[in-house]
């Protein structure tokens, strides 16, 4: 009885070692999880659909993900790539459209990029591992905004886009001029999904927008985002709060026009 027992477990580790090595090499040597059949579809659906702006194809080294950029009515060489939260779209209708074509009015051309996604009841940790996903599409998207003359790039991210943007900015790379990060709660105690741990080492200029009727991540953690800033010495972070839910259903507009007010500050 005792051998058998043995071999029951030793097959049973044997095959969780298998499954293991399964996961591993699902996602590659980067990590790549994103959920590439479910892009596919949000593109299906979306490029037709667009009114406002251009789909536009890059590749992050490995994949093509879709783009839309949208110029300014004056093209003053500048602009934002805007990342959506999670499990959407690039056009997704509430903050990133109003928000992409929204600021072009403001003078500023956009570039809302699809973020790495998972299936509709993925928990937020399980992110974790898309992350490594998120500089390759990021670099991509700076990469074509610079072959379009923009000189100034900044970066806006809603809920989890914005996680992922703080992510980006942890190495205070030189290409940024500014981070908008709208809604931006703390997802998780992984290290990558850690806004805190990002804020503490971001010295570019911040605006921490979020609403008076946020989500409950979002409020709880408020002081210590503020927190982490100071302790990165990140005297060009500023935390504003305005009317609205997580989705500023209904405050589209004064959305817009906090964040362009912001920008034209830079």
């Amino acid at each position: 009885m005792f051998h058998k027992m043995c071999f029951a477990l030793a097959m049973k580790s044997s095959l969780s070692r298998v499954l293991l090595a399964s996961v591993l090499l699902s996602v590659g040597p980067w990590g790549h999880a994103s959920d590439l059949a479910k892009e596919k579809r949000w593109a299906d659906q979306v490029v037709d659909a667009i009114l406002d702006g251009d789909a536009e194809w890059l590749n992050d080294g490995s994949n093509d993900f879709l783009t839309i950029y949208t110029e300014a009515a004056e093209d003053k060489g500048r602009a934002v790539i805007v990342m959506h939260g999670t499990g959407i779209h690039p056009d997704w209708q509430q903050v990133v459209q109003p928000l992409r074509v929204g600021l072009t009015e403001h003078d500023w051309n956009t570039l809302s990029i699809q973020m790495p996604v998972l299936a509709n009841d993925a928990e937020y940790a399980a992110y974790a591992p898309l992350y490594p996903e998120v500089a390759p599409r990021i670099d991509a998207a700076i990469a074509y905004l610079k072959e379009q003359g923009n000189k100034t790039i900044v970066l806006l991210g809603h809920s989890q886009g914005a996680v992922m943007g703080a992510y980006y900015l942890r190495e205070n790379r030189p290409d940024v001029n500014g981070f908008v990060a709208v809604g931006m709660g703390n997802l998780s105690s992984q290290d990558s999904m850690n806004s805190m741990l990002s804020l503490e080492k971001i010295k570019l200029p911040v605006l921490d927008l979020y609403g008076t009727e946020d989500l409950d991540e979002v409020l709880s953690f408020s002081e210590e985002r503020v927190a982490a800033a100071k302790k990165a010495g990140n005297d060009a972070y500023v935390q504003k709060q305005i009317t609205g839910n997580h989705f500023f259903d209904g405050q589209e507009g004064p959305l817009v026009d906090a964040v362009a007010e912001w920008l034209d500050g830079l």
